[in-house]
């Protein structure tokens, strides 16, 4: 870990108060059932966004919609439910269309869902290490579908408004060195779930700023930016450890505040394509090995052939 500062943060710098009107506008939020998901979802309503709730469970969805709108009566945005199952890549593709049959644009996509250190073994259906099938195959599949209405979305939005906000986390700066083992990718040899989770999020960061370079290059208008949070008590730790459980309710910050880091990357005018936002609003650096472009462009190759058998999934 980095200094208990670059963990917690600092004082926000954009939320529900000064964020101004969302109407018109539409997001996905993957993970908005619950934890950093619900209270963006929540902030973006409030301010009459129409906001796609990404969840497993359409039950769980569904209160957590129900919940929002008691919390805001005269807002004017709307909420929807959108089956994602991020641990299954067959699943993909359906969810991305039905989201495409409804709605001709996409302004922002907060990738915010994901897992993190499972018990060891645990894999998504595709026999992926969990956290690398979750946080990073199927993350970038999804993004892959929705992408083409985004490139639409850009070029008739203002300026870098539409982006996808790719969220990381400050434990990418101790993953080892490399950051992926392009030799070990189903963990034959064997690591901690800590590791894994710090290889899933740095490849969260690869996966932007990679993203960033080929929009700049290809002239695609859409903004790719990462992001670590803060630490917070949410249901995200509810497989850690107990001291370290214990550990994040004592530093931790209330689940709104992750809202905030994400609320700055993905709406905050002084955001630059390839940026990275720290805790909670804070134009910061990711470690620098992440950001560059030899070993992001070898990832994003990497998970284009996990994605490929996909595609053409019905």
């Amino acid at each position: 870990m980095s200094g208990l500062k670059n963990l917690c943060g600092g004082d926000a710098s954009l939320t529900e108060e000064n964020l101004g009107t969302q109407e018109g506008k539409v997001f996905i939020v993957t993970g908005a059932n619950t934890g950093l998901g619900k209270e963006l979802t929540k902030i973006l309503y409030s301010a009459h966004a129409k906001v796609y709730v990404t969840a497993r469970s359409e039950a769980k969805a569904n209160a957590a919609i129900d919940d929002i709108r008691r919390l805001y009566p005269n807002s004017k945005g709307e909420l929807a439910y959108l089956h994602l199952n991020l641990s299954d890549l067959t699943t993909i593709k359906a969810s991305a269309d039905a989201f495409l049959a409804k709605e001709r644009r996409l302004d922002i996509l907060f990738n915010n869902a994901g897992v993190m250190v499972p018990p060891q073994g645990s894999t998504t259906a595709q026999g992926y290490e969990l956290q690398l099938g979750v946080n990073n195959v199927a993350t970038f599949l999804f993004t892959q579908f929705l992408y083409p209405i985004m490139i639409q979305t850009a070029r008739e939005a203002p300026k870098d408004s539409v982006r996808v906000v790719w969220v990381s986390s400050d434990a990418a700066t101790g993953a080892p060195k490399p950051a992926i083992d392009f030799d070990n990718m189903d963990y034959k040899k064997d690591e901690s779930a800590w590791t894994k989770y710090q290889r899933s999020k740095s490849g969260s960061i690869l996966h932007a700023c990679e993203a960033a370079r080929r929009s700049e290059r290809n002239r695609e208008g859409v903004l790719h930016v990462s992001l670590h949070p803060g630490v917070f008590p949410t249901d995200l730790q509810r497989t850690m450890p107990g001291w370290q459980s214990r550990l994040v309710k004592v530093i931790g910050k209330e689940p709104k505040y992750g809202a905030y880091t994400q609320l700055f990357a993905g709406l905050h005018p002084s955001v630059q394509n390839g940026a990275f936002v720290a805790p909670y609003g804070t134009l910061s650096k990711a470690r620098k090995d992440l950001t560059e472009e030899p070993l992001g462009r070898q990832y994003w190759e990497w998970t284009e052939k996990q994605i490929e058998p996909y595609l053409q999934e019905s």
